[in-house]
């Protein structure tokens, strides 16, 4: 008899755990009394036993751990928003968490009590740091009158280090502090001494973890001007560059810990150095245009010197509805800090097979410029190029041959290169050329500015707008290389017409051609809404105007949604668009990574 009872008892059992039923959850009961009415969503938020709820956690062990962990998170949210003199029960079947040793841990929990009574809201009686370097700013909460939140007395003590450090003192510190809670009165008294140390240099840069380059070759790339009075901006500068040059999968500063005489203060730089090479693969789709596919193969430190080799391959066009497959292979080469740390050499070669509707051509690039880069949102670009380009069209062969200057200029400021929230993008670019034989000289001017405003602190809600425009001046129509004309149409212009499908249709020799205008306009506006973590959908509307001097101006338009889906390296984008204006039928389907600008 009690072998059959044991053997039912293990089939119960067996069947509990299989059906995820061996313990029911712990009752919870979490209770603000007497507090602000702001108080209790930030207290809920910061809960550890709430959350332990939500994931129906049972171990008895898991729950006293995170009942004995509450009171200390929720103390912070209370000090965060200026409650001093909190009262915090956590109970565990009546008995108070704290009260209970760990070696007296219950084996079993069935409820868990947590009242809170967050007491008065205190305000600063004084609120004092001193001495400050000139031109210090504390934060406007730090005031007597104010609510004496930790994290406002937190930024104004650091805004204090920052002022002297900004100034060259590196080694400034807090000397001492003094916080008075009255509870009677719900003030604090916050006064804090700061000792701002002597004034410093840059010492030398120490490096650990280089194996593939020499420590002069890092020095030169950091840049760390050594004898200049120390500058923590300089300092994170250095770091960037080291970040920049794509050698290193994690760059560390360290300040050393003791001054050289006489007032010098050494950094030493931890770096750990990437994996040589990356190989990369992308694809995008659109119903019309067709599949685009490409990848890049790249060296990060081919001789040693940081110099950063890409090998980069692209197929476009296949399966489109119109035209043929376009081919792009590049090679580049980037060597940093030549000569400067800021500046960056970059020779590039490209071939391009082009092979439209209304034209076939190969073109041929040969480039040496300079990428420098004036802050970390900043940078600018100079190079010589020269380019070939042999077509033919409708009227028959076609040659360009150019000596180009191209100029360009780039403010990025936004807060994501794939999925931007807030601020803007700014491209200026300038190329001027001059032409051999049937080439004319001119001027190619082009523009795209990108903005983005956040409706809510979440970023759940985003409006995004692009303007595009571009201009040649100087040359003429058909004696300015086809590659320098503007066309509109497709996914980087007006989605829901078709690729390059507007531009201007001039008279070659009796024959009606149709190539690119040199006067275009594009404008973009999207509304993109996060629904969850993952998912999130987009409303958009694009337009495109294309002109030539002497030739009518044409223009089409397209609206649509879209649906997006958050990855670590981006969003996936399916956007489905339809023309509203222009020559486009049907629905066009555009599917890639990364939002559309």
């Amino acid at each position: 008899m009690a072998a059959k009872r044991s053997a039912l008892l293990f089939a119960a059992t067996l069947v509990l755990s299989l059906t995820g039923q061996v313990a029911p959850a712990f009752e919870l009961a979490f209770q603000v009394v007497s507090g602000q009415s702001g108080d209790e969503p930030g207290l809920q938020a910061a809960s550890g036993l709430l959350a332990a709820q939500k994931a129906r956690r049972t171990d008895a062990t898991d729950l006293f751990a995170d009942a004995r962990a509450e009171y200390g998170r929720l103390l912070a949210v209370l000090y965060a928003t200026g409650h001093y003199g909190p009262v915090i029960h956590v109970l565990i079947d009546g008995r108070e968490a704290a009260n209970i040793a760990a070696l007296d841990a219950p084996a079993t929990i069935g409820k868990i009590v947590v009242s809170v009574a967050p007491g008065p809201v205190f305000k600063f009686s004084q609120a004092e740091i001193a001495p400050l370097a000139w031109g210090t700013v504390l934060p406007t909460g730090f005031a007597p009158g104010q609510v004496a939140e930790a994290p406002v007395i937190r930024d104004a003590v650091q805004a204090g280090v920052d002022g002297w450090r900004g100034l060259g003192f590196a080694k400034a510190v807090v000397a001492g502090q003094a916080l008075v809670a009255d509870h009677a009165a719900a003030k604090l008294s916050a006064v804090v001494r700061l000792d701002a140390g002597p004034q410093l240099r840059f010492g030398p840069l120490t490096v650990t973890g280089a194996t593939h380059m020499t420590v002069a070759r890092v020095q030169q790339i950091a840049g760390l001007p050594e004898g200049a009075r120390f500058d923590p901006a300089v300092e994170a500068r250095v770091a960037d560059r080291l970040r920049r040059s794509g050698v290193f999968a994690s760059v560390a500063l360290t300040e050393a810990a003791a001054v050289m005489a006489p007032d010098l203060l050494g950094i030493r730089a931890d770096l750990v150095e990437a994996l040589p090479h990356r190989y990369t693969f992308g694809a995008e789709i659109a119903s019309y245009d067709g599949v685009l596919v490409s990848g890049t193969w790249l060296d990060r430190n081919l001789f040693g010197g940081g110099e950063r080799l890409e090998i980069s391959g692209q197929v476009s066009g296949i399966a489109a509805q119109t035209g043929g497959i376009d081919y792009n292979l590049g090679v580049t080469l980037d060597r940093p800090a030549s000569p400067g740390p800021d500046t960056v050499l970059n020779l590039g070669a490209t071939t391009t097979r082009v092979n439209d509707v209304d034209t076939t051509a190969r073109v041929i690039t040969i480039s040496a410029g300079y990428t420098h880069y004036f802050s970390d949102t900043l940078s600018g670009q100079a190079a010589l190029s020269l380019e070939s380009t042999n077509g033919s069209d409708a009227a028959g062969q076609y040659t360009y041959r150019s000596l180009d200057l191209p100029l360009g200029l780039t403010w990025d400021r936004r807060d994501s290169k794939t999925d931007p929230t807030r601020l803007y993008y700014l491209n200026l670019a300038a190329k001027p050329f001059f032409g051999f034989g049937a080439t004319d000289n001119g001027l190619r001017l082009a523009l795209d500015a990108r903005a983005y405003k956040a409706l809510s602190a979440d970023n759940k809600v985003v409006l995004a707008a692009r303007l595009q425009g571009g201009a040649v001046l100087g040359a003429g129509l058909l004696a300015t290389p086809r590659e320098d004309l503007f066309y509109s149409g497709g996914g980087g212009t007006v989605r829901g017409q078709p690729y390059q499908s507007l531009g201007v249709t001039v008279d070659e020799g009796g024959t009606m051609v149709g190539i690119g205008g040199n006067r275009f306009v594009a404008g973009s506006l999207e509304a993109r809404v996060r629904l969850t973590d993952k998912i999130g959908v987009v409303g958009f509307v694009d337009m495109g105007l294309v002109s030539a001097q002497g030739i009518g101006s044409g223009w089409q338009s397209g609206a649509g949604l879209g649906l997006r889906y958050a990855t670590g390296i981006g969003p996936v984008r399916l956007d489905i668009a339809f023309p509203v204006h222009g020559t486009g039928h049907g629905g066009q389907l555009y599917v890639g990574l990364g939002q559309a600008f």
